[in-house]
């Protein structure tokens, strides 16, 4: 046997009787199947979803529980008194908060726009997760992991789902994270290329255009760049079938799909056509909620659009001073626009089958040495969903009556992963990637699906 002269293949075509070729066929007829649908193709549920899409409203910095949808009495009575951590005070909230709608859930009174909508919300009052730092607890939030690179959450609904429209984006980022982990929250990591996000900036600003960086070439015609793509793709492809490199796959359907979105996505992204009560709905004919309410908009059309996972984010939560002013300030910002979004997913018929997630990487501290700012807060805070299958009206959970950690209904960032996937019809267990010898999940080896916040 001359190894000069006996390839791989003839190897496999006659040792052990041909068997290792039998072998080699099924595969490679799996694989050819996977490759003719590509890493976008719409997939079947593991099981029944109730919600086909999700949109997270990312607050980064970490949202006080205490001064939005977790009021404590108790804290307010014990003001000034020592805190757990040296030097500090208890620090009672400075805002009122009341009981809305026919469930009575408690929203401070910086936000009467979102209380109106109590009845849509399941508030998760025992949320926890592993690390108070920033960098490490975003990362865990949005991949699971602040240890290792891993694939984004919505990288992993998109790999789980595939997408609806071909010609966008599965997995869309408005105004991402630039700071701490940036790119590492929305990144594909070890999966297909093309699951990752694209990122959408320029929009924070109001008057800014809606644009996207490099959706079109102004030198070359739609024809010349087809002519130019098909070339570069005839070798990728060639390269593939010599390596067979999942990267080489992600790469092919990544330049396909950012071909296909240069018509697409500037349609999508043209809000000339809004009516303009629709802009006054989301707050986005007033300067103070202009820019996040174009965001919350264009997450709506992103939505209605069919795409699969968006993420937009607002970041100025991270209170450690001037927290009477920072809370004013951000609530004043949010507020309008996320309740429109709540009012035109729901009127449009899109709510019952969207997940709405709102909420940052932890909470915040009881106490605090200046009583004008909180220290951060991993053990105990809150979340909230809407739509998608979560019960309506519902609170789960309670942190001790300081709020100081989750002492019932605690629900770890694992726990709120696996339950998402569920609502999408995924088993966290099941929705895996081969990769360095071993299969990944986006809940690792832990999580579990919260049934009691299922309606």
């Amino acid at each position: 046997m001359n190894s000069s002269l006996l390839t791989r293949r003839d190897l496999l075509r006659r040792g052990s009787a041909g068997f290792g070729w039998l072998a080699f066929a099924s595969m490679a007829a799996e694989s050819a199947a996977r490759d003719a649908a590509g890493p976008l193709a719409v997939k079947s549920t593991h099981f029944p979803a109730t919600a086909k899409r999700v949109i997270f409203l990312c607050m980064r910095g970490g949202p006080s529980q205490m001064e939005t949808f977790d009021p404590k009495p108790e804290l307010s009575a014990r003001h000034g008194q020592a805190g757990r951590v040296a030097k500090t005070k208890l620090l009672g909230s400075r805002w009122k908060f009341a009981k809305h709608g026919q469930s009575g859930i408690d929203v401070v009174e910086l936000m009467p726009e979102i209380a109106r909508h109590a009845d849509k919300l399941c508030v998760l009052r025992g949320m926890a997760t592993d690390n108070e730092n920033h960098p490490q607890a975003l990362e865990q939030l949005h991949t699971g992991s602040f240890q290792f690179v891993r694939p984004s959450m919505g990288a992993w609904a998109v790999h789980g789902l595939g997408t609806e429209n071909a010609s966008l984006p599965g997995f869309i980022s408005i105004n991402p994270l630039t700071a701490l982990g940036g790119i590492r929250y929305y990144s594909s990591a070890f999966l297909p290329a093309a699951c990752s996000a694209t990122m959408l900036g320029n929009i924070s600003q109001p008057g800014a255009p809606l644009t996207l960086g490099d959706i079109s070439n102004p030198r070359l015609t739609s024809a010349a760049q087809r002519g130019q793509l098909d070339l570069l793709q005839a070798m990728n492809r060639d390269l593939f079938a010599k390596t067979a490199d999942p990267r080489i796959e992600g790469l092919i359907e990544s330049c396909e799909l950012a071909f296909r979105m240069q018509g697409e996505l500037p349609r999508v992204m043209d809000l000339s056509g809004e009516s303009k009560s629709t802009l006054q709905l989301y707050g986005a004919d007033k300067p103070a909620t202009e820019s996040f309410g174009r965001q919350c908009l264009l997450a709506r059309r992103f939505a209605e659009a069919g795409v699969r996972f968006i993420e937009i984010s607002h970041t100025e939560w991270d209170l450690h001073g001037s927290l009477f002013s920072g809370m004013t300030r951000n609530c004043a910002q949010i507020d309008k626009p996320i309740a429109g979004l709540l009012q035109d997913l729901d009127q449009r018929g899109l709510l019952s089958d969207t997940l709405v997630l709102w909420g940052g990487e932890f909470g915040r501290s009881p106490d605090d040495a200046s009583l004008d700012g909180r220290g951060h807060n991993n053990k105990g805070y809150s979340m909230w969903m809407a739509g998608g299958g979560v019960k309506a009206g519902h609170i789960h959970g309670a942190t001790d009556e300081l709020g100081y950690a989750a002492v019932d209904g605690r629900v770890h960032i694992h726990d709120l992963h696996a339950t998402m996937l569920h609502l999408l019809g995924l088993d966290h267990e099941r929705l895996t990637y081969r990769h360095g010898g071993r299969d990944f999940r986006l809940t690792d080896v832990k999580g579990r699906v919260v049934k009691e916040i299922l309606a």
